[in-house]
């Protein structure tokens, strides 16, 4: 434990697998406490306790559909009341390949409040904490697909689009609270919505998956997929005291993908 995060308090939606885990675990070992949240109680608790374990930190685990401003207000009410809450991670995310004229509107209108609407309840609801305490990090996780089109997963990019957007305007709006919004924007990331995703895109584009992964894993110079931890990292970073002067940003993670 190096203890850059040591007194800072994170809330993480989308707690207990992928990048969600990955992160909840990198910012306990760099000192951080925790409240994490996702939507089942029974595996929430269990990371709780494996986290709790492992790095010797508190963590409070708050179950709840950050889609839904009710439950958010409870999620934000019951975290405010136990720390302040220094750094929030809107992680809460879903991921529906299709083309378009296949989307039903349901579909698409899920994606859009997973990925979107979370990120509107969960941090409207934290900030007035923030600009009370004097300054925060907010950390909203996109995507490359929230930078450039690709098929048939029009829901999933405007969703990301929209992610970045929200970032920037929120990064020139909190900056005389001295709260700093950034957003990371990994390529593909090697965890179970993602092997969903490449089957549902696979079925799209009439391949077989592996042979899409061999597809995809050509185009990236280092030939593979973004591993949780990498993206983790740079979350670490970005909550830290180290990012001081960072602000408005989309990071790109994608193993240089964009300099071909």
């Amino acid at each position: 434990m190096t203890n850059r995060l040591a007194g800072k308090t994170a809330l993480i939606t989308g707690a207990t697998r992928g990048i969600g885990l990955a992160m909840a675990k990198a910012f306990a070992k760099e000192g951080a406490s925790l409240v994490l949240n996702a939507r089942g109680q029974e595996k929430l608790d269990d990371v709780a306790e494996e986290i709790k374990a492992e790095y010797e930190m508190e963590v409070l685990a708050l179950p709840g559909d950050v889609t839904r401003a009710e439950s958010v207000k409870r999620i934000a009410k019951e975290a405010s009341e136990w720390k302040t809450i220094d750094i929030l991670v809107n992680n809460a995310g879903i991921h529906i390949p299709a083309p378009f004229l296949s989307y039903t509107f349901e579909e698409f209108k899920s994606v859009m409040e997973s990925n979107v609407y979370s990120v509107f309840h969960v941090t409207q609801a934290l900030l007035p904490g923030m600009i009370a305490a004097g300054g925060g990090k907010i950390i909203n996780l996109a995507s490359t697909a929230g930078k450039w089109g690709s098929r048939n997963q029009s829901a999933y990019n405007a969703s990301k689009h929209a992610v970045v957007g929200i970032t920037r305007c929120l990064a020139l709006e909190m900056a005389p609270h001295n709260v700093l919004v950034n957003a990371i924007c990994p390529w593909i990331v090697n965890t179970d919505m993602a092997a969903g995703f490449m089957d549902g895109h696979a079925a799209a584009l009439g391949i077989s998956p592996a042979a899409l992964t061999e597809k995809m894993n050509s185009s990236v110079p280092l030939g593979r997929w973004v591993e949780p931890h990498e993206v983790a990292g740079l979350a670490v970073y970005l909550a830290s005291d180290e990012s001081s002067y960072i602000n408005g940003q989309a990071w790109t993670v994608d193993g240089g993908y964009t300099t071909i």
